[in-house]
């Protein structure tokens, strides 16, 4: 078992799941894999379950028996990592828009600059955001700006969810709490990590739109960012947040 676990959600990403595994097998510093897969119609758990072959005790699989949601998906994988005692838990997309070379980065991020946290950020200079609609673009980047006007929040790519946590992280914050799906889950697990006193660093990544499969983005996605980020503010004000001592 390595110290570095990559949870990836799945739901009808058999055309790129297999790749992306390939790829992070072949980096320079051990990842393990762990498929949260929901059920796709597809067949994408079935090729999972081939590569768990291939790669022996380094893909991990948890199949779901619906279509669940990325925060849900991303929670199991964070309880999981905690149980097994990964030093270094990712959230990483199946569809390439995440270089998997970049896992690299994030992990050296933690492990040698000092980051309780790295992110992945598509904006910390400039927009490095390639083959998206310049209306998503607009719509991404101002929902950063918007996250940081009412949360105060020092983080240029709050939406991101290209990251990767020290275990001790995950243990301490109250991520299962969190009831987000998509964009909002993002924002509130960053919410969480800064109020709870951890150093947070972005690491600039070029975000590359999926050339396979299809986006599960929706409007309902982005408009639980919209209105649980103020929703999130508000009850902050009435909690208590205390960080653990290392």
């Amino acid at each position: 078992m390595s110290k570095n676990l990559v949870i990836v959600p799945t739901y009808n990403e058999i055309e790129n799941i297999g790749l992306l595994i390939d790829k992070v097998m072949s980096l320079s510093i051990p990842f393990d894999v762990l498929v949260v897969e929901d059920n796709s119609p597809d067949g994408t758990a079935e090729l999972v379950k081939t590569f768990a072959v291939k790669y022996p005790e380094r893909i991990f699989m948890i199949q779901r028996q619906g279509k669940l949601g990325l925060g849900t998906a991303y929670i199991a994988g964070f309880t999981y990592g905690i149980q097994h005692l990964y030093d270094y838990i990712y959230e990483m997309d199946a569809d390439f828009s995440h270089n998997p070379e970049d896992l690299i980065r994030l992990h050296d991020a933690c492990e040698n600059d000092g980051a309780d946290v790295a992110i992945g950020s598509r904006y910390v200079h400039g927009v490095t955001v390639i083959n998206w609609p310049i209306g998503r673009v607009l719509m991404s980047y101002f929902a950063t700006k918007y996250v940081q006007l009412i949360t105060g929040m020092p983080v240029e790519d709050a939406t991101a969810g290209f990251k990767c946590y020290r275990r001790n992280v995950l243990e301490t914050i109250p991520y299962n709490k969190v009831k987000f799906v998509g964009y909002a889950f993002q924002i509130q697990m960053k919410f969480l990590c800064w109020k709870y006193g951890f150093i947070l660093k972005e690491v600039p990544i070029i975000f590359m739109d999926r050339t396979r499969g299809t986006s599960k983005m929706s409007m309902n996605i982005f408009k639980e960012a919209i209105f649980g980020v103020l929703l999130m503010k508000f009850k902050s004000l009435f909690q208590t947040y205390h960080p653990k001592e290392n």
